[in-house]
C-alpha cells in the first residue's frame, strides 16, 4: 500500500485553529443557552454595553439622550442603539473573531466590570433563529470614520464594506435579523415585545418597541425599578414593593424585605412566602445584572436555609457565567450570600422585637425553616427559641409558655414514644415535649441556654414509672396469679406486666416500649437464630442486654379490675393479650404481624367465651 505524498509544514510552524461555525452554534444551542429566546437578550445586552461605552465618551449628555429601539413586524427583527458604535477595524477585530470581546479590549480592561458581556460569543446566539446577521454601525469614538456594514452567515463566511455617512447619520449600531421559518415562535412581534419586557424591564436606558403598526415605539421599561422610586409615605412604599413581588412571583407576600448592599451595587426585595414549603426545597430567585435579567432560578444568591423567601435583585458587581443565565461562584458571590443572609436575620429580629403579630404569622407558616436555622445559628436560637411552637403534654405551645409551668422539661426521642406517654404524663403533672420531629429534640435540649432556671432531660420509662402510684399490698397479692399468667402470655413479645394506679382512669393500660428496645430485641433474636454462624458472631458482638417492654395495667380502670379477678387461666391469658393489643394500638406505632395476629385472636377468643357463657 502506497501512501500519498502529504506536504509537511516546517518543523515547529504555528497553525491556527479552524472553527466549524455550524457545529459551534449547535453546541451553544444545546449546551450553553437554555432556549433560542436568548438571542434577544444578547442583542439587548450588546446594546446596553455600547450605551455604557458611549456614556463614558459623553458623560455630560442628558440621561435620556441615548436609548435602544426594537422593531419586529414578522419579517425582520431589528435592534438599534445609540451606543459607541464600531469602525471598520473594530468590525474585523470583534465581530469576525469568535471569543474576542470589545469589553475585554486592552484599553478598557480595567473598566470591564461596567459591562455585562465579556466573552465575545453573544452575537452567535442570533444564529439560533436566523441564517444571516446584518450589522450597520458608525463609531462615536471616531466621528470621521465612515459607516460600516457587516454581514455574517451561518456557514462561517462574512463580508464587510464601508458606506457613506448618509447610510447612518448618527453614531450607534443596528442589528437586523431575517428569521428562519422554524424560528417564528421566538420572532413574532408579540413574542419579541414580551421577551423585551421580560429581559429589560429594569434596564436604566430607555427601551422602546415598534411592531410597524403602532407608530412611535412604545416604552418597554417605562418606570425605574420599584425600589428606585420615591413614595409619599413608608406605607405606600411597602404596598408598592409588595404589589411588585405579587406581580413577579404570583403570590401576595407575607412581608417584603428591602435588600441594599452598596458595596456591590445590589438592590432589591425578598418576598416572604405566605405558606410553608417543604424543608430543603429551594426556590429560584430573579437576578438582574445592571438591569438585564440574568436568571429566574438563581438558587445560589441565598443560603439553603432561606427557603421561606423569594428574591428579585439587581446588582452591579456580580459576574455572570458565559451563558449569562447563572452567576459565577466566586468570593464576591459568597460575600453577597452572607450579607443577604444577615439581612434576613435582621428582619426576623425586628419582627421579634416590634411586630409580634407578624412574627406569629411567620412562625406559623415557617417554623421548620426557622428551626433549621436556629440549630446552627446561636443568635437566632437566643432570639426565637422561646417563640417556636412545639407539641407538648400541654398541647401545642411555645417553649416560653411551657417553661413557665414546667421547670423540668422532659423530651421524647420519637413521635411514637410521645404518643404512648402523653396522656399519662399530663395527668401525672409531667412536662413532656415531643422531640420526634426534625430539629425539635436538639432545640429543646438547648433551652437552658436561654432559660437557665429550666432543666431538660430525655424521657425514659423509669422516669414515668416513678410517677405512677403502686397498688396496696393486698391488691397486689390478689392479682399475683393473674399477673403471672399475663407475663407468660406476653413472653413472646419480651414484655413484663405490672399493676399500678394512674390517671386518667379511662386508660386501662400503658405500653412502655421504645423503638430502640424493639430493635435490640430483634437483633438478639437474630443472633440466637444464627448462633454458631458468621452472622451469629457479628450480631452477638453487637448484642446488649435487651430491655424488655412493660405493660402497666391501671388498677383504677374498671376493665382492669375485672380482668385481674378472672380465675379461669385461658380467659385470663386472653384478656391480657387483649389489653396488650389495645395498648399497642393506642401507642399509634406500626404493629408487627405477630401483634396484629394476637389482637385478632384475642378478640375472637373473648367473643367465643361470651357466646359459650350465654348459651
Amino acid at each position: 500500500m502506497t501512501l500519498p505524498d502529504i506536504p509537511l509544514s516546517p518543523a515547529g510552524a504555528d497553525r491556527t485553529f479552524q472553527v466549524d461555525l455550524r457545529g459551534l452554534v449547535d453546541l451553544l444551542s444545546h449546551h450553553l443557552y437554555s432556549s433560542p429566546r436568548v438571542y434577544l437578550r444578547e442583542l439587548m445586552q450588546n446594546a446596553v454595553d455600547a450605551l455604557t461605552a458611549r456614556r463614558r465618551l459623553e458623560p455630560a449628555a442628558p440621561a435620556d439622550a441615548f436609548g435602544i429601539r426594537l422593531y419586529a413586524d414578522g419579517s425582520v427583527v431589528r435592534v438599534e442603539d445609540d451606543g459607541v458604535g464600531l469602525t471598520e477595524g473594530d468590525v474585523h477585530t470583534f465581530l469576525a473573531t469568535i471569543g474576542r470581546s470589545s469589553k475585554r479590549a486592552e484599553k478598557i480592561a480595567e473598566q470591564r466590570a461596567d459591562f455585562i458581556g465579556q466573552f465575545g460569543i453573544g452575537l452567535l446566539s442570533c444564529f439560533l433563529v436566523a441564517d444571516e446577521i446584518h450589522v450597520l454601525s458608525r463609531s462615536a469614538a471616531t466621528p470621521e470614520a465612515p459607516a460600516v456594514e457587516w454581514r455574517g452567515r451561518g456557514d462561517g463566511s462574512y463580508t464587510v464594506r464601508t458606506l457613506p455617512a448618509s447610510a447612518r447619520p448618527r453614531p450607534g449600531t443596528t442589528v437586523t435579523l431575517t428569521p428562519r421559518a422554524d424560528a417564528g415562535e421566538w420572532t413574532r412581534p408579540a413574542q419579541v415585545h414580551t421577551l423585551a419586557r421580560h429581559f429589560g424591564s429594569l434596564l436604566r436606558h430607555p427601551v422602546t418597541f415598534d411592531d410597524g403598526t403602532r407608530g412611535p415605539g412604545a416604552p418597554v421599561n417605562p418606570e425605574p425599578a420599584p425600589w428606585a422610586r420615591t413614595y409619599p409615605t413608608p406605607g405606600a412604599r411597602s404596598r408598592a414593593l409588595a404589589a411588585y413581588g405579587a406581580e413577579v412571583f404570583g403570590f401576595t407576600p407575607l412581608d417584603t424585605i428591602e435588600l441594599d448592599l452598596p458595596a456591590v451595587g445590589l438592590k432589591g426585595i425578598a418576598c416572604v412566602l405566605p405558606e410553608a414549603v417543604p424543608a430543603g426545597r429551594r426556590h429560584g430567585h430573579r437576578v438582574h445584572v445592571k438591569g438585564m435579567l440574568l436568571s429566574e432560578q438563581a438558587e445560589e444568591i441565598l443560603p439553603e436555609w432561606a427557603f421561606f423567601v423569594r428574591c428579585v435583585v439587581d446588582a452591579e458587581s456580580l459576574r455572570p457565567t458565559a451563558s449569562r443565565e447563572s452567576l459565577y461562584e466566586d468570593d464576591t458571590l459568597a460575600a453577597v450570600r452572607d450579607a443577604l443572609a444577615e439581612r434576613l436575620r435582621a428582619w426576623i429580629a425586628r419582627a421579634a422585637a416590634s411586630d409580634p403579630d407578624l412574627l406569629a404569622r411567620f412562625l406559623q407558616a415557617h417554623h421548620l425553616a426557622v428551626k433549621s436555622l436556629a440549630v446552627h445559628d446561636d443568635e437566632i436560637l437566643r432570639m426565637l427559641l422561646p417563640w417556636l411552637p412545639f407539641e407538648t403534654t400541654d398541647g401545642h405551645s411555645t417553649l416560653d409558655e411551657f417553661a413557665r409551668t414546667h421547670r423540668t422539661v422532659l423530651v421524647t426521642s420519637s413521635v411514637e414514644e410521645f404518643r404512648q406517654v402523653a396522656a399519662i404524663a399530663s395527668a401525672a403533672g409531667l412536662g413532656v415535649v415531643n422531640g420526634g420531629y426534625t430539629y425539635d429534640r436538639e432545640l429543646v435540649h438547648r433551652l437552658p441556654e436561654i432559660r437557665p432556671e429550666v432543666s431538660v432531660a430525655d424521657l425514659d420509662p423509669a422516669t414515668l414509672t416513678a410517677h405512677l402510684d403502686p397498688v396496696d399490698r393486698e391488691t397486689e397479692l390478689a392479682a399475683a396469679a393473674y399477673l403471672a399468667l399475663a407475663r407468660d402470655a406476653l413472653a413472646v413479645f419480651d414484655c413484663d406486666v405490672a399493676l399500678r394506679t394512674f390517671q386518667p382512669a379511662s386508660a386501662p393500660a400503658l405500653l412502655m416500649d421504645s423503638r430502640e428496645a424493639r430493635h435490640e430485641r430483634t437483633r438478639s433474636q437474630l443472633a440466637r437464630e444464627q448462633e454458631g454462624g458468621v452472622w451469629g458472631d457479628i450480631l452477638g458482638a453487637l448484642r446488649q442486654e435487651a430491655p424488655r417492654a412493660q405493660l402497666i395495667l391501671n388498677q383504677l380502670n374498671p376493665l382492669v379490675r375485672t380482668a385481674v379477678a378472672i380465675d379461669e387461666p385461658e380467659l385470663a391469658r386472653t384478656s391480657a393479650e387483649a389489653l396488650y393489643g389495645q395498648a399497642a394500638m393506642l401507642s399509634r406505632r406500626p404493629l408487627r404481624p405477630a401483634e396484629s395476629s394476637l389482637i385478632n385472636r384475642s378478640f375472637l377468643d373473648l367473643l367465643a367465651h361470651a357466646l359459650r357463657k350465654d348459651s
